[in-house]
């Protein structure tokens, strides 16, 4: 039991390293054997975890979708307004960009841009089906509430996503003139005017 645990846990040090790697230097740029020697280990090593690059580079969009879909879920179970979920949602999705930045980064500059890497096994929203799942059990608690209007999963979708992600990203290019988290009640106020009934 503690070595499937040990295992676990290297497991996620070469996913939170890898993403590091892969959205500071690019996925085609890093190598297994430069993941191999950040995290301190032989290259036939890291094969024990990850049979090869596109693997771990799938792996990582799993876990993210994952971590991030459960601080999602938790903003889902609260006792509130679909207005304040979109706050709490905001902030969440901030939070995680700060605290954990790889992963978002990771998210916004391997995934979205580098999509012939993720042709079988991560086709459409495979690979990112905890956050879809959660973004789609808000909006329809908001439609079933009357509090948001009843239309098509995927432009309302992007009315969530695409701020936070825009947002995030023009952060880490440096382009905000106040910290990120200062802007979430402005950024949850316009997507809850984009959304309502």
């Amino acid at each position: 039991m503690q070595r499937v645990a040990l295992k676990e846990k290297r497991k996620l040090e070469i996913i939170r390293v890898a993403c590091k790697l892969f959205s500071e230097k690019g996925y085609y740029n890093t190598t297994i054997p430069d993941i191999a020697q950040a995290l301190g280990m032989s290259v036939g090593n890291l094969y024990n975890y990850f049979e090869s690059k596109e693997e771990l580079a799938k792996e990582i969009m799993l876990t993210v979708s994952r971590w991030v879909g459960e601080k999602l879920k938790k903003v889902n179970e609260m006792k509130v307004s679909v207005k304040e979920k979109i706050y709490e949602f905001t902030k969440a999705f901030f939070e995680t960009a700060l605290s954990e930045p790889e992963l978002i980064n990771y998210f916004l500059r391997v995934f979205l841009v580098n999509r012939e890497i993720f042709k079988e096994g991560c086709e459409g929203f495979a690979c990112v089906g905890e956050v879809i799942t959660e973004v789609m059990v808000l909006l329809s608690d908001g439609v079933e509430r009357g509090e948001l209007r009843n239309q098509n999963f995927f432009p309302a979708f992007t009315t969530i996503m695409g701020p936070l992600g825009g947002m995030v990203f023009l952060y880490h290019e440096g382009v905000l003139d106040k910290p990120l988290m200062e802007y979430t009640d402005e950024v949850a106020e316009n997507i809850w005017n984009a959304l309502k009934l």
